[in-house]
C-alpha cells in the first residue's frame, strides 16, 4: 500500500474516532457493557488526543520520509495501548471485549507504520 494512502487512511479513522468519542462518550462503555466513567470527559479528552493524531497523519501524508517523526510518536502511542490495555486486563479494570478497540486502533497499524518507518530510515541513509 502506497504511504500516503496510509496516512490518509489512518488520518480519517482517528479523526473519526476522535469525533465520535467526543460527540458520544458513553457509548463506547455502553457498546462493552462497562461501566459508565464518573468523568466522560476524560474519555472525551482521549476522542480529541486521537483526532489530533489523525490530523497529524493527514499531514504527514503529503511527506511520509520528511514527517516520520509524527509517524514514529503515533507508533508509539499504538504500541503504549495495548500495553496499558493489557494491564487493565489482567487487573480487570477492562473487559476482553475492549480489545476490539485496541486492535483497530492499534494493533493494525503496527505494520504499514514500520513499513513506513523503516522506509524513511533508509531513505535517510542513502542520501
Amino acid at each position: 500500500m502506497k504511504t500516503s494512502l496510509t496516512l490518509k487512511l489512518a488520518g480519517a479513522y482517528n479523526i473519526l474516532w476522535g469525533i465520535l468519542v467526543i460527540l458520544f462518550p458513553l457509548s463506547f462503555f455502553d457498546f462493552f457493557e462497562m461501566d459508565l466513567p464518573r468523568y466522560p470527559q476524560i474519555w472525551q479528552c482521549v476522542g480529541m488526543i486521537v483526532g489530533v493524531y489523525g490530523i497529524g497523519y493527514w499531514i504527514a501524508a503529503k511527506d511520509p520520509n520528511r514527517h516520520w517523526p509524527i509517524v514514529f510518536v503515533g507508533f508509539l502511542g499504538k504500541i503504549l495501548g495495548p500495553i496499558g490495555f493489557l494491564e487493565n486486563l489482567i487487573n480487570g479494570t477492562f473487559p476482553l471485549s475492549f480489545g476490539v478497540n485496541i486492535i483497530f486502533n492499534d494493533i493494525i497499524w503496527w505494520i504499514p507504520f514500520g513499513v513506513l518507518l523503516k522506509q524513511a530510515y533508509d531513505a535517510e541513509k542513502n542520501q
